[in-house]
């Protein structure tokens, strides 16, 4: 085991002399660090003796008695001082906090060299490093027993409890929430009193942090390559778990991560083949319930979620992030836009919580699998009526009305009646009507800016917009014709799944391709 404080006191050679803190004396230390930094407690790890010559000593009461509880929040051993160098006085009030803390404060006598203390600490270590490389090698031979199973994460969780002999929580560092599906959440009173501390902006170099939580200590770490991934440690007793052996810990729980994360990132491409195949129509319904469950999607009942944001990016993990608070999803996402299949119980609270704010969100009414059509036209409705009216997120049926109209029927109608004929004629011909007259709205009815866009004459364009003319008896000349045309092309394009815009609303649902 590591040297306690006393030991070390009690070593002739040192004529170390406590000067407060006396009921710490049983303290281990794992190590001995020098350092006279401001805010000497952000070097520590847990366990360590901190040796100063006094730089880092405020010459104020209140300052000095703050260091000693940051060092002891911190999780460090002892604080050694330097003699006759360039420390302060050391005020009573804080020789007074040492000993109520306990915090032990060891004088330095000049001039023995703080190397010869960290050389009696490393000495007396060499038997617990030893224990330390076992204790690693068990840790790491734990990720291999784990095996593939459905509770694989819950068994590893609990296998290296039982090395460190603490309780280990793996949380989202933004939420607190379990981070993996499988996981144990935090237990309210402690999850209460880590909100405070996480919602401070952490250091950028600190990954590894000890706090004091009453009369306990509780480690908050990083695991490596996982964002916002953070392991809370709360040892069960003394001496706390090694910090080296806290670090093999946390590569190892990143190690499973990273593999939970890879076998998503597979679920997600199979999801997105299956929901493209579903919305074109070319699965039949005992198709599409057959392979519902293989996503953890009820066939009875579920929902249809489109999703879009300005940067797609910011749509990359939303999978992940349902998955982790218990609703897995087959999703296909197509530039700025994400469709989601998941079960109808998702509520409107989660999907807020899940996902970032700046994504606008659409949800389908429940649906079966001879709906999943239709349920994705209602959840494209329901974007598009929160993408017009500002809303983050609408259900269809029960949002506001989007430019007037109150659902898909009604949008459907209006573009057929107005765009139908230039449709139908896109279809036997190389036009390329819908997106002249798109790109001619869009610049503003500039005959030469929708050319140059569109890389063509400017007799050309004029050429086709009198074509829509013809095609659609209006007059394009009208103010109120631009319009309505306009307002046709905005519905249309919501309705649009596949981002086509010659292609009818109605032919997914009407005319399925098998």
């Amino acid at each position: 085991m590591a040297i306690t404080v006393a030991e070390l006191l009690a070593e002739p050679q040192l004529g170390l002399t406590l000067l407060a803190g006396s009921a710490g004396l049983g303290n281990r230390v794992t190590w001995a660090h020098t350092s006279d930094l401001p805010r000497l407690w952000e070097w520590i790890t847990g366990g360590e003796l901190m040796m100063t010559n006094g730089l880092s000593i405020p010459a104020d009461p209140q300052g000095q008695v703050e260091l000693a509880e940051a060092l002891v929040n911190a999780g460090a051993s002892a604080l050694a001082i330097g003699a006759q160098m360039h420390a302060p006085e050391l005020l009573p009030q804080f020789l007074e906090a040492c000993d109520r803390l306990p915090l032990p404060v060891i004088n330095i006598p000049y001039p023995l060299p703080f190397i010869a203390i960290a050389r009696s600490v490393a000495e007396s270590s060499l038997l617990e490093e030893s224990r330390r490389l076992r204790q690693t090698a068990r840790i790491y031979d734990l990720l291999r027993l784990a095996g593939p199973s459905e509770n694989q994460w819950l068994s590893l969780i609990l296998g290296i409890e039982a090395e460190l002999d603490a309780s280990l929580f793996v949380v989202d560092r933004r939420c607190l929430h379990a981070w993996h599906h499988g996981g144990q959440s935090l237990p309210p009173d402690l999850r209460q009193q880590l909100e405070p501390l996480t919602s401070k902006s952490p250091v950028a170099s600190k990954k590894f942090q000890w706090h004091r939580l009453g009369d306990s200590h509780l480690l908050m770490m990083d695991i490596p390559t996982h964002a916002n991934a953070l392991l809370v440690v709360l040892p069960k007793s003394e001496p706390h778990p090694d910090a080296v052996v806290l670090l093999h810990a946390a590569t190892v729980l990143g190690l499973e991560l990273s593999r939970t994360v890879l076998s998503l990132e597979n679920q997600r491409r199979l999801g997105a083949e299956f929901l493209l195949q579903a919305f074109d129509g070319r699965l039949g319904i005992a198709d599409i319930e057959s392979r519902l469950p293989e996503f953890g999607i009820s066939t009875r009942e579920f929902l249809i979620i489109s999703m879009s944001s300005e940067d797609g990016e910011r749509l990359a993990g939303i999978h992940v992030d349902l998955w982790r608070h218990g609703y897995p999803t087959a999703c296909q996402r197509r530039f700025n836009t994400l469709h989601l299949a998941v079960a109808s119980d998702c509520t409107d609270d989660l999907l807020r919580h899940a996902v970032p704010v700046d994504v606008r969100i659409g949800i389908s009414r429940p649906s079966a699998a001879a709906g999943t059509q239709r349920a994705l036209q209602e959840s494209m409705w329901a974007l598009g009526t929160a993408s017009s009216t500002g809303e983050r997120l609408v259900r269809y049926a029960e949002g506001p009305s989007w430019l007037g109209l109150t659902s898909y029927e009604e949008g459907n109608a209006l573009v057929q009646r107005l765009l139908g004929p230039i449709f139908e004629y896109e279809q036997g011909e190389n036009g390329d009507l819908i997106v002249t007259l798109k790109t001619f709205l869009d610049m503003q009815r500039s005959w030469q800016k929708t050319a140059a866009a569109l890389f063509a004459h400017r007799q050309t364009i004029i050429y086709r917009i009198r074509k829509i003319s013809e095609l659609t008896g209006l007059d394009m000349t009208e103010t109120s014709t631009l319009a309505q045309l306009w307002f046709a092309l905005q519905i249309h394009e919501a309705m649009d799944l596949q981002g086509n815009p010659r292609r009818l609303p109605t032919a997914e649902v009407n005319t399925p391709r098998r």
